[in-house]
């Protein structure tokens, strides 16, 4: 077995790929169950943000894992392959050391990442994917994220997705304190986002969510109004700026509910913000005048300002994260050892029963205890000793000097001069 990891993310696929494989929440214990029971693969776990899928594994067969992605999304895998990162063993630590501390992400830098990657994990414990393995790598890369932000200023001045999106707003419509807002699900991205208008005082607030108490429970905390999806097509036209970012597997915002939006607006432009993958707008809502259209991708510009000031805080991460990827390799390759000393332990613990039961049997006879203590230490000292010295003595000549050299580094002895 070994550690693998595979994936596509924002800097491999676009968004229109992106969002064929993501895995909502509430299908991602059945996509381990399936991953796990149907192929060779002993432990597993997946990571699934609006930025990157991602699969971490412990298996003999990588390629099978892979295909699996795209089988389980009903894909072709040679479509897929064009966009796959491939990391095996030590790649895959750091890569999710990197992952964790916030320097793989388009906002550099960015808290959210870490509790994704905490609801990943949860995930597999649920489902039971998660072994020692795993276990193992995703606490050393939770200590790992903790170290670089308390020891870096990874993530000063960081500018959120949530942030971007008030700026480009700002941009387009200079000071938004005149503008209706509409916020569309109730996560915590929208959560970030009400958070980033609220604080520039818009005319209005609403939040629509397919469920309305917890629409209420958000909209409570910015006074805004709260409404259900079903009534997201008489809300629309009132509302200047929309943000958008739900679960949902299919669009809420086509282009004909657009249109008639616009239409009653007198043609007054319309700024959407749709933060979600896959994605809650259509795509050919952007071929629409009076609409500024904005996906995921398309705020990377603004979340990269600030970036050239932290550099050096990025490259102090990416030494804290080197050093810790080499002492998680050295335990990974203790424990590659450990079905060789599991045997070990195994035949001495077989010498040692059968000197035992020897033993026994000879005070049952009522024979010398003193006799019998060194017929016992005679008898494992010997059946310790017989299999090395007997391979010593059938060597080749070609071999030997080293297996001496070895067997004097096994059993700490010193040649006599």
């Amino acid at each position: 077995m070994q550690l693998f990891a595979f994936g596509i993310n924002h800097h491999t696929a676009p968004l229109g790929v992106r969002e064929q494989v993501t895995f909502p929440e509430n299908s991602m214990e059945h996509a381990l169950h399936d991953l796990v029971g149907r192929n060779p693969i002993k432990e597993a776990a997946i990571v699934s943000t609006c930025n990157r899928t991602e699969v971490y594994c412990n298996t003999e067969n990588p390629d099978v894992a892979m295909k699996w992605l795209a089988d389980f999304h009903r894909l072709q895998a040679l479509d897929l392959e064009p966009y796959l990162y491939k990391l095996p063993q030590e790649q895959a630590v750091k890569h999710a050391f990197r992952v964790a501390s916030g320097l793989d992400s388009m906002v550099l830098g960015e808290p959210q990442i870490l509790g994704q990657l905490k609801t990943a994990v949860k995930s597999a414990e649920h489902a039971g994917t998660l072994g020692l393995m795993l276990h193992k790598l995703f606490q050393r890369t939770f200590f790992v994220a903790k170290e670089v932000r308390t020891s870096t200023e990874i993530g000063t001045s960081s500018v959120s997705m949530a942030a971007a999106a008030a700026r480009l707003a700002e941009r387009i419509f200079g000071d938004i304190a005149e503008q209706r807002v509409l916020f569309i699900g109730a996560g915590e991205m929208i959560e970030l986002c009400a958070s980033h208008f609220a604080a520039r005082k818009p005319k209005q607030i609403t939040v629509a969510n397919r469920t309305i108490e917890r629409a209420e429970a958000l909209s409570s905390r910015f006074n805004a109004q709260a409404i259900s999806l079903s009534e997201l097509p008489e809300h629309l036209a009132t509302n200047d700026i929309v943000v958008t970012c739900t679960a949902s597997p299919l669009p809420i915002l086509g282009k004909g509910m657009i249109e008639r939006a616009i239409k009653a607006r007198k043609h007054r432009p319309i700024f959407v913000v749709d933060l979600a993958v896959p994605r809650d707008v259509e795509s050919e809502v952007a071929e629409l005048d009076d609409v500024f259209l904005y996906y995921v991708d398309d705020l990377a510009e603004i979340v990269k300002e600030g970036l050239d000031s932290r550099q050096n805080a990025v490259e102090h991460a990416e030494t804290i994260i080197d050093t810790n990827v080499v002492d998680f390799m050295r335990w990974v390759s203790s424990r590659e050892l450990v079905p060789t000393i599991r045997a070990l332990r195994d035949q001495g613990e077989r010498f040692r029963r059968h000197e035992m039961a020897r033993a026994s049997k000879q005070l049952a006879n009522g024979e010398d205890p003193q006799k019998i203590l060194e017929s016992l230490s005679r008898g494992l000292t010997n059946k310790f000793l017989h299999i090395p010295s007997s391979t010593l003595n059938q060597s080749q000549a070609d071999e030997r000097e080293d297996m001496v050299e070895l067997i004097n580094q096994l059993y700490q002895l010193h040649r006599p001069q």
